[in-house]
Parts: structure tokens; sequence; C-alpha cells
């Protein structure tokens, strides 16, 4: 097949690194580039959510009663870790570059992953779940970052949301081995087992990264642009497609990137709206979802259909994901989030009148659709919103925002198990409500524009 033809511009004129990867065209390269970040995602989501289905093995393993300090502890230290490792390792790859925190995330997940399988106590239990999320939480943004910025703007918002979609087969694979393994070994062994398979896609994902470059956009923001120019003749060659014969234009250099900056000038009112986006949207999602099978345990469910219960939960988030794929290049990233953050809302109210397993079952359907494709959208308009300099920090300050809800969350969630059901999810109905407020006062639509720069070049455009 012969290479498709690609204008350049006239010698000597610089050109951007989007209209670069806009005329590279979407190809083999993203593809693969989202197979890669996906199956780290997916490995994620089932380092987020484990302790939710482990839960029940390890109270009869160490003799935990439900919603004892312990146990609420169990479910926090992962989200703990995150929140510490969101802010740390967002900074970092802004300073060091994204994929040397790539590789490292990826590899400290693993290992401390492992580790908690072996924990002979609930103290080192809590020690290896708060450093796996110190490790997973650098994933989150620095994956978002990564992304985005090799993505043709075109695709941008619709490969955003596929990315985010692959936090469902994360959820398919925990809740499926979770229930096989419940099948084959009692509780207080079986939980050992889900801890350490878990931690295995990782490997996986790792092997698969080191063939990935540094983001050029990145590269170029820190001075280094043969480097930049080398990363994006690795997209041109996967792509099949010829590189512009001009210099790239270099944005103007940061002396200093701190994470003060996010809080100066036009920035400041944008960071904090998307601070309680993502501190709403959290809140209310780990406080059903982390809970939800010791609740319908509780009601009297027998586990192994606790984790098939779930399995359908899981299926119910693809439509979600994939309709939001649609609509955020349709009626735009703001549009979309507000919509499905009201959806969510109603879905909790539905949830709380549900008076059968039918009932209860679709309701956290509906929940389970409408909040994974908030999240999707939200995921798609979080790093478009911040320029690069501070992408992948201000990706990691919205993020350990989102894991200082999830501490909070397994606490406000326990009301689910203590009969104060209408407590819990009027508060998380309020908190998607909220959340849809700040997200459209947010007052910028992303929709294909290229990534800025610049906090001048940040969009700025208001529907």
């Amino acid at each position: 097949m012969t290479p498709p033809t690609i204008q350049t511009a006239a010698p000597g004129a610089p050109v951007s690194v989007d209209d670069v990867i806009d005329r590279l065209g979407l190809g083999p390269f993203q593809w693969r580039l989202l197979a890669i970040c996906g199956l780290t995602w997916a490995a994620d989501a089932m380092e987020v959510l484990l302790m939710g289905f482990a839960l029940p093995g390890i109270s009869a393993a160490f003799g935990l009663a439900a919603g004892t300090a312990d146990a609420k502890l169990l479910l926090s230290a992962t989200f703990a870790g995150m929140l510490l490792g969101a802010w740390f390792w967002g900074w970092a790859a802004d300073r060091l570059g994204r994929r040397t925190v790539f590789l490292t995330t990826v590899t400290l997940g693993v290992l401390f992953g492992l580790s908690g399988a072996f924990a002979p106590t609930v103290t080192l239990l809590v020690l290896a779940r708060f450093l796996t999320g110190f490790a997973i939480g650098g994933t989150l943004p620095v994956d978002y970052a990564m992304m985005a910025e090799f993505v043709p703007t075109a695709w941008r918002g619709r490969f955003l949301v596929y990315l985010e979609s692959f936090w469902a087969l994360g959820t398919l694979l925990v809740a499926g081995l979770a229930w096989y393994l419940s099948t084959v070994f009692p509780p207080a062994e079986s939980w050992r087992w889900l801890l350490g398979l878990a931690a295995l896609p990782g490997v996986i994902g790792l092997l698969a990264r080191l063939g990935i470059p540094d983001s050029p956009r990145s590269l170029l923001a820190r001075g280094q642009t043969a480097q930049a120019r080398g990363a994006l003749g690795r997209v041109a060659r996967a792509n099949r497609a010829a590189l512009p014969d001009a210099p790239l234009a270099a944005p103007p250099m940061t002396a200093r990137v701190t994470p003060a900056q996010l809080f100066q000038g036009a920035l400041t009112r944008r960071t904090l709206l998307l601070a309680a986006v993502w501190f709403g949207l959290s809140l209310g999602y780990y406080g059903i979802f982390s809970w939800l099978p010791s609740f319908l345990k509780a009601q009297g469910m027998e586990l192994g259909a606790v984790y098939r219960t779930t399995l359908l939960l899981a299926l119910a988030q693809l439509p979600g994901y994939a309709l939001a794929a649609v609509l955020v290049e349709r009626i735009g990233r703001r549009a979309t989030l507000a919509g499905y953050l009201t959806v969510a809302a109603l879905g909790a109210y539905l949830f709380l009148l549900a008076g059968t397993p039918d009932a209860v079952l679709g309701t956290s359907a509906l929940l389970s659709f409408a909040l994974l494709g908030a999240w999707g959208a939200l995921y798609a308009y979080t790093p478009e919103l911040f320029p690069t300099p501070l992408r992948a920090t201000g990706m990691g300050f919205v993020s350990g925002v989102a894991r200082l809800a999830s501490l909070v969350s397994p606490g406000v969630g326990a009301l689910l198990l203590t009969g104060q059901l209408s407590v819990a999810l009027t508060l998380f109905a309020v908190c998607f409500l909220v959340a849809a407020a700040c997200a459209w006062a947010i007052g910028v639509e992303t929709r294909g524009q290229q990534l800025p720069d610049t906090l001048g070049g940040a969009g700025t455009g208001a529907d």
C-alpha cells in the first residue's frame, strides 16, 4: 500500500504538534496506544474495585464484623494512596515526562498489588493496599494526558471515552474472577488468590508500554525538540504517513511547573469547578458501588449471586460509554457530562424506591449506565481544559480530589448497611446534581479545539 500524501507547510514555516498529529491522522499507532493504555486502565479498575469483592473473604479470614473500623480502613487504604499518588505523579509527569511515570507507576502497582496477597495481618494488608493505591494513582492522570496528546483533534473526545470504557472490562474481570474463585476456594482463602491474580494484568501492560515513546507535546514543552520530532516520526511510520518537513513550533517555555499555577488567573475558576465535579461524582460512585456487594449480601443474596449481579451491572456500563463516545462529539463534552450526572441523580432516587429484586437490579443498572457515562465524558473533558505544561499536574490534582471523596465514601456508603438508605442515597443524588451544575458552570466547550499549550490558548468558547 502506498503511504498517503501529506501536504507539508512551506519550508521554514513552523508547524504545531497538533497540526502534525492531525495531518498524520488516525491509524495503527493510536489504536495500539489505546489497547496498551486500556489494558492498564482495566488492571487499575480491578485494583480499585478489588476490596469490595475481597472484603467478605478478608472478614472471614481475620474475623472482621461488617461495617467495623478495620473494614472501612481496608476499603479506604487504596483511595488514600491514590490521593497522594495522583498529586505526586501528576506533577512528576509534567516535570520528568509522561513515559517515565508511565512505566514507573505500573511497575510499582504490580509489586505492591502482589504483596497484598501474602499479607499475614490486617495492618500489613492495609499498608500494601495504600502503596498499591499510591502507584496506580499516578497511572490515571498520566494515561489520559498521554492519550490526549497523541490523538487527532477530531477523534480525541471519542478516544478518551474509549479509554475510560476499559474500566468496564476491569470490572467484568474482577467480578468474574471473584465469582470463579468463590466456587473453588472457601472465602477465607479465595481473597488471597483474588489479590494475587488481579495484579498480573499489569505485568502485560508494563511490557507493552516499553515500546511507546514519550509525548511529543510534553517533550517540546520541556525543550527537547529533537526527541519530540523523533516521537512524531514513530507515529508517522506506524500510520504509514509522511512527517511534514517543517520545524516544530515550540510553545513558550515554562520556567518551573508548580501545582500553584493551577490557581492563577483564569485557571483558578476552572480548576475549582472541575475539582467539585470530580469530588461529587467520586463520592456518589464509590459510595454506592464499593458497598453494593455487601449491601446485596446483607439483603440475603448468596455470595455467588452477588458476583453474578455485579457482572450484569458492569455490562450495563458498556452502552453508557458507547453513547457518551457519540455525544461528546455531537453535543459536546460539557452537555454530555451534565446530562449523565442528572440522570444519575434520578437513578439514585429510583434505587431508593425499588421494592423488588428486579427493581433493585434495574435501578442499579441505570446508575451503572449513567455514572460510567459521566466518567467517560469527564475524562474526555478534563485534560482538554489544562495547558500542556500543567496537563498531568491538573489531571493529578482533580484526580486527587476525587480520592478525597473516595476516602469519605466508605463511611457514607456504610449507611446502606445500617438501615439509613434514604439518607445515603439522598446525599449521593445531591452530589450528582451539584456536580452537574458545576460542569455546566465551567462555561467552556472543547469539542473540535486543539489542545492548549498556554493558558491564553485554552478553550474559552462558551455555548
